[in-house]
């Protein structure tokens, strides 16, 4: 049977594994974390496309229940002024919505799904480097450990090892100029809708809230950062230095901002935005990446895991219907993924960097943007208040077969 090193267990890595077994192929996932990164970031939006990747490999049920239904965004001013609405995309065809999640759940429950249809993980894995040779990839580890297989497939994000093997010369993520920093509040109440996220462009810092169904309310802060931080700099803040700039940043802004973050419990701490905005080479000889291994978006996009759910899946089908028999042509069918991909993945980082830039918008570009925003969403909301469908309406048919040409 053919077997795939998948590099990286995180979003794409388990959904992958599970893609790949229903296609024939058997995949063994190495991790470099210890335990699966699960402390890693705060809440991701699971938006309807992801969850229709998900379902095209009977995995969507392994998700039901996580986070909480977010059905639309609604944006203000820091003067307190709305600037309007629009939807986080049509629902399937079966009422569901994209969901506001936690990443260590996501991460655990597709790796559970993974492990329960047979897929192997081994923690404390971290790549070296990879070799191919006589239709055999090996790749090699830091502790001295080496693994075997028909392809390699790196799912191992946006500081990816595997893009560095395929081309030493591929491009280094580049720096986003806001930080990110959230988390959940409990037991704080908010007169807002449950399954409405609210956003806040402010005078000084974006702020994001959306009330949960227990009575906690999810948040998040995009603090701008023209320069970016040192090596270590922002690990070396403390909760207190995190607590004092953002309610200095955001005590102009009406509204309930500075209240969230008086109540986040400690300790508080963010992180730099980046992005990889192109990639020129996704593979090479029988290796391969994808995800944010080959196209990360900056958060403000929303997509960052249905993009790596939908490679997954995609990358799987062009393998089976591509590579032929005993998928000996694995050539092929990473230039047919690369192909049926790439536009749409690079379309998706560049909306993220534009959502990125207006939230780091300077005193007169803001003005223009607070003027104009109302407007765009006017115009959308006269089209049913869809967001663009190019983008929702991404449905993926596990039975249809891919075209070799």
């Amino acid at each position: 049977m053919t077997t795939a090193l998948v590099i990286g267990a995180g979003v794409a890595g388990p959904v992958l594994a599970m893609a790949l077994q229903r296609a024939g192929i058997d995949a063994e996932m190495f991790e470099g974390q210890l335990t699966g990164a699960d402390e890693l970031g705060s809440f991701l939006t699971l938006q309807v496309n992801g969850m229709d990747a998900l379902r095209a490999i009977g995995a969507d049920g392994a998700v039901r229940g996580l986070g909480f239904p977010t059905r639309s965004m609604r944006f203000f001013s820091g003067t307190g002024k709305e600037l309007g609405t629009m939807t986080m995309g049509e629902p399937l065809p079966d009422g569901t919505v994209s969901h506001l999640v936690r990443r260590a759940d996501l991460y655990a429950a597709l790796r559970d799904e993974a492990a329960s249809r047979g897929a192997s993980i081994t923690y404390g894995k971290r790549l070296v480097d990879a070799v191919s040779s006589g239709g055999r990839v090996r790749a090699t580890f830091d502790d001295g450990t080496a693994a075997e297989g028909d392809l390699l497939i790196g799912c191992d994000g946006i500081r990816s090892r595997v893009r560095s093997v395929i081309d030493p010369a591929a491009p280094r993520a580049r720096y986003v100029p806001v930080l990110n920093i959230g988390g959940l509040v409990p037991d704080f109440p908010l007169d807002t809708p449950d399954d409405e996220f609210q956003m806040m462009f402010g005078r000084r810092c974006f702020f994001g809230w959306s009330a949960t169904p227990d009575g906690g309310v999810a948040w998040f802060a995009n603090p701008p950062r023209p320069d970016e931080p040192a090596p270590g700099e922002l690990a070396a803040m403390t909760d207190g230095d995190w607590r004092s700039w953002l309610l200095d940043l955001l005590s102009v802004d009406r509204s309930p901002a500075a209240r969230i973050v008086e109540a986040a419990p400690a300790p508080l701490s963010g992180w730099a935005t980046h992005d990889v905005p192109t990639v020129p080479t996704w593979h090479r000889d029988r290796m391969i990446i994808i995800g944010d291994a080959a196209h990360a978006t900056s958060p403000a996009a929303g997509q960052g895991a249905s993009m790596a759910l939908e490679d997954a899946v995609v990358l799987a089908r062009c393998l089976r219907d591509v590579a032929g028999p005993d998928h000996a042509d694995v050539a092929r069918a990473f230039a047919v993924f690369e192909r049926l991909r790439r536009e749409r993945v690079e379309k998706v980082v560049a909306a993220g960097a534009r959502g990125s830039g207006q939230k780091a918008a300077g005193p007169v570009a803001r003005v223009f943007r607070d003027a104009l925003m109302p407007i765009m969403l006017r115009r959308m909301s006269s089209r049913g208040g869809v967001s663009p469908e190019w983008l929702h309406r991404h449905h993926i048919d596990w039975d249809e077969r891919v075209p070799a040409a």
